[in-house]
């Protein structure tokens, strides 16, 4: 299988936080390295591969990459046909004017997202940008009977865009965040077919990640890791942020340091790094917010855990990039990380 054509696939396939099935379905008929396959009530998608070890003494290593993408949803059809919308997610409002959408209603329709053009604009307007509120979708429909015939309040619309390959290993897409992170699971799972590992490995599509880490918290709580991993994305260098805050693109993943992190897994992740020349770079993230790595930390009694980000460009906009080489690299290192764990290490994380 080609998972870097199957990442393509997943970010061409809407998703939007809470409406992941549909997604969920096609990565479990992708994944041939997985011992079993299963959905929890909440729609997370768990792919168990089986330690070697005795039954009643695998421990449980949970990774996690959140499958669901940001979007849009219908909040009201206007008499004349325009269709009025809001974010699911936190969308970077700035790249939505003049993108192509399709509104998932009764059945999927193309549109357009326009506003005013800038000749009917005052001069105080044209130095701001174009809020959400001065936009609308275009389908081509000129009234609201004919709309409500296919489209209702509460349908979602995603953008419309292809994957597309640039120059080396570079893809962009919409949804790389985090169906990057799905990627670097299969990438993992595929190199632990080839390796013995003594624990049983659960790779988590997480659900509704985007809209407050739900799926991760609920996943944790059914399966009480011994570990947990979260695979997400981080800011990749580019014009206009600082070196300091962002990921070297094309030198592997970012290792993550901070509050939500176990010293000795993150001094354990460097050192099979390191060992096996994987190249990584540090990330320093003071804040434990905004990753499943949050919601698995603080699962029932706590959960030893850490983060690595795959370092995209232009998050949370329709273009988001990836070198496809920062996948690779990074679902090695897991696999090899995992392969390597034994029980004294796992009994060590008992206490700092």
């Amino acid at each position: 299988m080609d998972i870097k054509k199957f990442l393509c696939e997943m970010s061409e396939s809407p998703g939007i936080s809470g409406y992941e099935h549909d997604l969920a379905q096609k990565i479990s008929e992708n994944c041939p390295w997985a011992d079993e396959t299963r959905s929890d009530k909440l729609g997370n998608l768990i792919l168990l591969k089986r330690g070697k070890d005795d039954q009643n003494s695998r421990p449980k290593i949970m990774l996690a990459a959140h499958m669901d993408e940001i979007g849009l949803m219908v909040t009201k059809i206007e008499k004349e046909g325009f269709i009025r919308f809001s974010t699911v997610g936190g969308f970077d409002q700035r790249v939505l004017l003049a993108q192509e959408v399709v509104v998932h209603g009764k059945k999927d329709l193309p549109g357009v997202i326009g506003a005013k053009p800038p000749h009917s604009l005052t001069a105080e307007e044209r130095r701001r940008t174009v809020s959400i509120e001065d936009m609308f979708i275009d389908i081509g429909f000129d009234s609201f009977e004919k709309v409500s015939q296919y489209v209702n309040v509460g349908d979602l619309i995603t953008i419309k865009r292809d994957c597309l390959s640039l120059q080396g290993n570079y893809i962009t897409g919409k949804a790389m965040d985090d169906r990057v992170g799905v990627a670097v699971m299969l990438e993992c799972l595929k190199e632990l077919a080839k390796r013995e590992h003594i624990a049983d490995v659960y790779a988590v599509c997480t659900v509704q990640e985007e809209v407050g880490l739900r799926g991760a918290t609920t996943s944790t709580y059914g399966i009480v890791p011994d570990i947990g991993i979260a695979i997400d994305v981080g800011f990749g260098d580019m014009p206009g942020i600082p070196e300091y805050d962002s990921i070297k693109m094309s030198n592997g993943p970012g290792i993550t340091v901070g509050p939500q992190v176990h010293p000795k897994l993150h001094e354990r992740m460097v050192k099979t790094a390191r060992d096996w020349n994987i190249p990584f770079s540090p990330e320093a993230t003071p804040s434990p917010g905004g990753t499943d790595t949050y919601a698995m930390q603080v699962t029932r009694s706590g959960i030893p855990t850490m983060l690595l980000s795959v370092p995209i460009r232009y998050m949370h906009t329709p273009v988001e990039t990836v070198d496809y080489t920062d996948v690779i690299r990074t679902g090695r290192l897991l696999a090899l990380f995992i392969a390597e764990l034994d029980h004294e290490f796992l009994e060590g994380l008992k206490c700092f």
